[in-house]
């Protein structure tokens, strides 16, 4: 079977490109601009095309597999329409790829649905189960955003934005939190909420819906979901509970997990925040109800020590330690920050890319509230993304909104001008991090460079 894949180089449909050529089958796909990542599949034999058109659409493709990026008017998607060519959107492949596993594990949530993906590939792996594992992040442990197993067991990252995970198929679904985001898609939290409700009607009657208790929104996700539901948090009513929380001197969690009435001890992590105490137990309750003995859960989950853009170390700028990280969220800026302070340095420096300018628009004023642990905030201009500048909004009126909330910040347009401003001004023993999904990580490579 021959299958072409339209934005190959994204993410994850490099690795579903990965699974297929595994598979046996023949690979070819399409995208904008060179990329590792496209080099990766070229080495395993994918036939790969930089730049769309329609000639890249073969007589004897049988399927075409594209993006939610791609637009009706794509000259290779219009090409496979004229040759009648089974066309199947990336989403709805991928839940067809799920349901080969009986232990298909779906990880959901505004935030932090990749580390918790890696956080379960490093149980799973490291419990010898062989899993077959899509994560939207570069996990150093697996060789990069895919690894192909030998087993029943499969996990992916799973995002609700289109409603994409509607197409899936999982024995297992997490909602790690439910907030406003994708406001270019959905009108806003209530149909949010409802999303998340059809993907937990989803599951089989023996299948499990593991949610977190403490989030507000998630209380209304339940109704009519015929798979065994487990909360999780610092809430009592939960069916684990989060007890004893405190953290070392590099900020790094330690808490006890108190399951169904009985104790399952303590835990330590080796990743950094509050944030990451929920993510870590939303994946070993997931390991445990897929067989892991809590032993194993509790040496390994040590051993995850993160995923590529997610509070990255990258390096020293002489004495002042630079980060990087994805936050590109209200909450998850702030679960960054808060992070980053526990740190202990002098003081924090923020880089901030926004991303897409409808999320920069609707929530600017979640935004202004977002950045109150950092002492200087550098704001850039927005990622466009997938949108085009509607004219309406600009990083300065969030620098003007922060100004109002008493937060130090500047607008700087040039990545290789916020780099020498920080040279200029940084002292030794502060932190400097760069949050954002769109390229800002660049910064911080100048920097340590």
């Amino acid at each position: 079977m021959n299958i072409h894949f339209i934005g190959i180089g994204g993410i994850s449909m490099s690795a579903l490109a990965e699974i297929c050529l595994n598979k046996g089958y023949t690979v070819s796909g399409s995208d904008m601009t060179e990329s590792y990542l496209l080099e990766k599949l070229r080495n395993q034999g994918a036939k790969i095309f930089v730049g769309q058109k329609r000639e890249n659409i073969a007589d004897d493709i049988n399927m075409v597999v594209y993006t939610a990026a791609i637009h009706q008017d794509n000259e290779e998607l219009m090409a496979a329409k004229e040759k009648n060519i089974l066309i199947m959107n990336r989403a709805a492949f991928l839940g067809q790829i799920m349901r080969e596993y009986k232990n298909s594990i779906a990880v959901s949530g505004t935030h932090g649905k990749t580390t918790t993906t890696s956080m379960l590939s490093t149980l799973f792996e490291l419990a010898d189960l062989d899993p077959t594992i899509l994560v939207g992040g570069n996990l150093s442990s697996i060789g990069g955003n895919v690894r192909i197993g030998n087993s029943n067991h499969f996990i992916t990252e799973a995002c609700e934005y289109v409603d994409s995970f509607l197409n899936f198929n999982p024995k297992i679904a997490l909602v790690l939190n439910i907030e406003e985001d994708h406001l270019d898609y959905f009108s806003g939290i209530d149909e949010i909420k409802a999303s998340f409700n059809k993907f937990g009607k989803l599951l089989p009657n023996d299948g499990y819906f593991i949610i977190n208790g403490d989030d507000e929104n998630t209380k209304d996700i339940l109704y009519d979901v015929k798979a065994q539901t487990i909360k999780y948090g610092r809430d009592l009513d939960n069916d684990a509970i989060i007890k004893n929380i405190h953290f070392t001197d590099d900020g790094y969690g330690v808490f006890d997990i108190l399951y169904n009435h009985v104790s399952l001890g303590t835990f330590e992590l080796s990743v950094p925040g509050l944030h990451n105490i929920y993510n870590a137990t939303a994946a070993i309750i997931t390991g445990l109800i897929s067989g892991i003995d809590v032993e194993i859960c509790r040496e390994n989950i040590k051993k995850y020590k993160g995923v590529g853009r997610r509070f990255e170390k990258k390096g020293l700028y002489y004495n002042t330690l630079v980060i990087d990280d994805y936050a590109h969220h209200p909450t998850e800026i702030k679960a960054t920050l808060a992070a980053a302070k526990k740190l202990k340095k002098l003081k924090l420096w923020c880089i901030f890319q926004p991303h897409t300018y409808t999320r920069t628009k609707t929530l600017i004023n979640d935004f202004a509230e977002a950045f109150y642990a950092a002492d200087k905030v550098i704001i850039t201009d927005i990622y466009a993304a997938r949108e085009k500048d509607p004219g309406d909004i600009h990083s300065n009126d969030l620098v003007e909104k922060l100004y109002q909330n008493n937060v130090d910040a500047i607008y700087i347009k040039e990545f290789e001008d916020i780099a020498q401003y920080i040279r200029d001004n940084v002292d030794d023993n502060d932190l400097v991090i760069t949050c954002g999904a769109g390229p800002i990580f660049k910064v911080a490579e100048m920097l340590v460079k």
